[in-house]
């Protein structure tokens, strides 16, 4: 056996600040990356053509990473329980290290293979969290539960002392070329396009993919909207946000760089106002561990409702209003213009985000899952847990102390895209009309037939009205 260790990534695309390989590196000097393209993932059918390709470019920058540094990031295709140990015993590593996941297929998958690792007499790192800054078994109410509210998460999480970043990796030694002829003859293969998997994205990324992309928009953030975020983050005309959800997700980033970022910021500031925005941005970094903190204690949230009513609520499900949702045509401007950008360009505001799902549940009265699903099948950012969060909060199904949301879209356009720019740019053939026409989106049938902009496909009181009904019922069961 050699000194050898294979080091797995998955939702780690980087070799900096990235905890598990840190250790393998503080083990041994010859340390080798590889990734696996997992059927299992990339044969669902949620699969967005525009994540693949994002992470295909996350993984071009990573192989030239890992050359810079000496060694080599082999990649595989087929089934990791399957793959991952062949590899490592064709190789004779001594040991494969991988950063744990809160997704319940990934659990499962690594469990399999850590039995199988071991049945060879191969190491593994178990349980080595990375993409989040507190363990899920880290985060506990007093009664030794977790968390399913997040304000007294937030007190409990923000209170406790967060890792400095690991150290990148450097210095290290590759294979051999016998030893890279002997990982192809097990597998390892070129890295392929998005296409060669068959994944078709033509609109270009929003988001440059890669480790250094990633470093250099939080430095941008942290230079330029940090300071503003509290204020300017819910206009999704304004470029008020970070777009670093889709390299936190692919670990293009590590969170403990971002949020020494944002620690760095706060010393960097005597501002009140902007120590409020800066503390709210690391509000939502704490969102997104409680999403994923949720995920990993009540597996059961990837299937359906948290809340109890709604488990089998009467949703409508009408697949005319579903497909209009989905290309943006409801005839309610602002909802439109959010998904026509997130179905152009794969990316979509957060405030738009909530409002179109809202929309979706409240208004139209269709299953949370069906959007949570077509939201999986076009963003960058795609992320189980927080895709899954952020579907039951705005449908009032999660964990949440206040079930019942509903937004009235003409007042969120009114209050988010006052001038309306944002709604002009995603639905050009309104742009002649008047601002007060576009946000309260009362234009006359016969001015929408004209530039072939629908009618509204319900009436948002009437709408309101029976949610509220048909969940009282609900409640009464």
């Amino acid at each position: 056996m050699s000194d050898l260790i294979l080091f797995w990534h998955r939702r780690d695309l980087r070799i900096s600040d990235n905890t598990g390989l840190a250790a393998a590196r503080q083990r041994t000097q010859k340390v080798v990356g590889v990734f696996c393209l997992d059927p299992n993932i990339l044969e669902r059918d949620d699969v967005a053509p525009v994540r693949v390709t994002y992470m295909i470019g996350c993984l071009q920058q990573l192989q030239q990473r890992y050359a810079q540094v000496g060694s080599q990031l082999l990649i595989l295709q087929g089934e990791p329980r399957e793959a991952i140990p062949a590899l490592a015993t064709a190789l004779s590593a001594k040991a494969v290290f991988w950063n744990w996941d809160v997704e319940p297929y990934s659990q499962v998958r690594d469990r399999t293979v850590i039995e199988t690792l071991k049945e060879k007499g191969i190491q593994v790192l178990e349980e080595n969290w990375d993409q989040i800054l507190h363990s899920p078994d880290d985060i506990f109410t007093g009664s030794n539960q977790p968390y399913t509210v997040f304000t007294p998460f937030w007190r409990n999480w923000s209170s406790k002392p967060k890792a400095a970043p690991a150290q990148a990796l450097q210095d290290v030694e590759g294979l051999s070329e016998q030893e890279l002829q002997t990982a192809e003859k097990v597998g390892a293969i070129a890295l392929p396009t998005a296409k060669d998997l068959g994944f078709n994205w033509e609109n270009g990324l929003v988001i440059e993919p890669g480790e250094t992309p990633a470093r250099e928009r939080l430095e941008q953030f942290c230079h330029r909207a940090i300071e503003e975020y509290k204020e300017q983050r819910n206009f999704p005309a304004y470029d008020g946000t970070s777009q670093l959800s889709a390299a936190l997700k692919f670990g293009a980033i590590g969170i403990r760089r971002v949020w020494a970022a944002t620690v760095e910021a706060m010393e960097n500031t005597r501002s009140d106002e902007a120590q409020t925005s800066i503390r709210a941005w690391q509000q939502e970094l704490a969102w997104r561990e409680f999403y994923q903190h949720a995920m990993y204690h009540f597996p059961e949230l990837e299937q359906g409702a948290y809340r109890q009513q709604f488990k089998n609520f009467p949703y409508e499900n009408n697949e005319e209003y579903f497909q209009a949702w989905c290309e943006g045509r409801t005839g309610y401007p602002i909802v439109d213009a959010a998904m026509r950008q997130m179905n152009n360009i794969g990316w979509m505001h957060n405030r738009c985000r909530m409002i179109v799902a809202n929309f979706l549940t409240k208004d139209l009265l269709i299953d949370p899952r069906l959007g949570e699903k077509y939201f999986y099948q076009r963003l960058i950012d795609g992320d189980l847990s927080a895709n899954n969060g952020g579907w039951q909060w705005s449908a009032s199904s999660g964990m949440d102390p206040k079930p019942i949301r509903i937004f009235n879209p003409a007042s969120q356009a009114q209050k988010f895209d006052p001038d309306g720019e944002y709604i002009r740019e995603w639905l050009p053939e309104l742009r002649s009309f008047d601002t007060e026409e576009l946000l309260s989106g009362n234009i006359s049938k016969r001015d929408r037939a004209a530039v072939d902009y629908p009618n509204p496909i319900v009436d948002h009181k009437i709408q309101q009205r029976q949610f509220k009904v048909i969940y009282q019922q609900q409640k009464e069961l």
